[in-house]
């Protein structure tokens, strides 16, 4: 159920009240792919720094452990000991991001696997049946996702057939929903509005998927080459034509600043890798933007990451310290860098919810981006 609380302008908040328990929104999902987040994060330190979903890949644990043994294990959240929703992505973003291992049909995509190269096929059907083995929360429709400035012609047939597979995930998944084995037949369906660059074609689509009634919608197709401008024009023309009584999702977005910008759009759901990927390498997201730990500045910083925070990391280390793991190239470091990005994430979109709760969002977004843009932590 999609409870919307309040909004401001075209910015909402919301309260989802899934199977797995409740997510307020506006939400950011931690990326742990394989089921667990890279940097030896566990599921107790997600309950520590306020997680409220995880996302795992359909792709990646088909090919890795398998789905079925998931399913045999009694699912993904035993599996992984994660009692909260859990958001699966279809394996859809592989048909992009896997172009040289992979052979798009009507049926589905032939993969080679990036582990040992032996062919993979999923389709529509094959996802959905993935996803319910798993039994996450949230499912997500199988899609292509074209490149953001591929060519149009290629991507009207694209977006075509996309929505010929939403048709057949829909059914696919009703039906996995009413067998007697299935472990979680409370699973939802969210379809993916693509379009690349192309306003008319992204505009028809959401009409198109729309129509379907689906439990939630999700923009796709962005982050993958275009500007930042662009996506927010994108934002700016097609979420009007998706339902507002549904969770809306951004798919694999992005900064502090784009979740900014796109929550004032009317954004639910975000993920990205950025926090767990940037913080591997020693960079560390703090409100007055991002922290390089490897540099020689820190040396001798005895501060914590960002004064006031309350994550492991801040409660107890210093940047001296942080950088010294690093560069003696102990796991600890990547692990408490990971740690505080997810808090600082996690809490940034407490901050997002507060604001809207007191009808001050505009006011909020103005001032943190430029705390962010002015601030002596380097990039956003």
């Amino acid at each position: 159920m999609y409870e919307l609380l309040k909004t401001e302008g075209r910015a909402k908040r919301a309260r989802v009240t899934t199977v797995h328990g409740v997510v307020e929104t506006p939400v950011f999902m931690n990326v742990g792919t394989v089921a667990a987040i890279k940097g030896a994060v566990s599921t107790d330190d997600l309950r520590e720094i306020g997680t409220q979903i995880e996302l795992s890949n359909t792709y990646h644990l088909h090919v890795r452990t398998g789905d079925e043994a998931i399913k045999k294990l009694g699912g993904l959240h035993k599996f992984m000991n994660w009692d909260k929703p859990i958001l699966t992505d279809s394996g859809g973003f592989q048909v992009f991001s896997l172009t040289g291992l992979r052979k798009i049909k009507e049926e589905g995509v032939t993969f080679q696997s990036h582990i040992d190269g032996h062919k993979i096929f999923m389709g529509p059907e094959e996802s959905m049946q993935i996803q319910s083995n798993l039994a996450s929360t949230i499912a997500m429709a199988f899609d292509e996702c074209p490149p953001a400035l591929a060519e149009r012609k290629y991507v009207e047939d694209s977006v075509a057939r996309t929505t010929r597979w939403l048709e057949r995930c829909r059914v696919k998944m009703k039906e996995l929903n009413e067998r007697e084995d299935t472990i979680n037949k409370n699973q939802w369906l969210f379809g993916i509005n693509q379009g690349a660059v192309y306003d008319d074609i992204r505009i028809e689509h959401a009409k198109r998927i729309a129509d379907m009634d689906l439990d939630g919608y999700a923009v796709g197709g962005l982050a993958v080459g275009e500007t930042h401008e662009q996506m927010y024009h994108v934002l700016d023309e097609v979420v009007p034509y998706l339902p507002q009584n549904k969770p809306t999702y951004l798919m694999g977005v992005g900064t502090p600043a784009n979740i900014l910008e796109a929550v004032d759009r009317g954004i639910d759901f975000f993920d990205c890798v950025y926090p767990s990927r940037n913080g591997r390498h020693g960079h560390a997201y703090t409100r007055f933007g991002k922290l390089n730990l490897n540099n020689e500045q820190y040396k001798f910083d005895e501060r914590p990451l960002e004064e006031g925070c309350k994550c492991p990391a801040c409660r107890s280390y210093s940047r001296a310290y942080i950088r010294h793991l690093l560069k003696a190239k102990e796991m600890l470091g990547m692990r408490l860098l990971v740690l505080h990005n997810l808090y600082f994430y996690n809490h940034l979109m407490e901050s997002i919810k507060g604001a809207l709760d007191c009808g001050e969002y505009k006011k909020f977004k103005a001032e943190m981006l430029e705390i962010m843009a002015e601030g002596d932590g380097g990039s956003l």
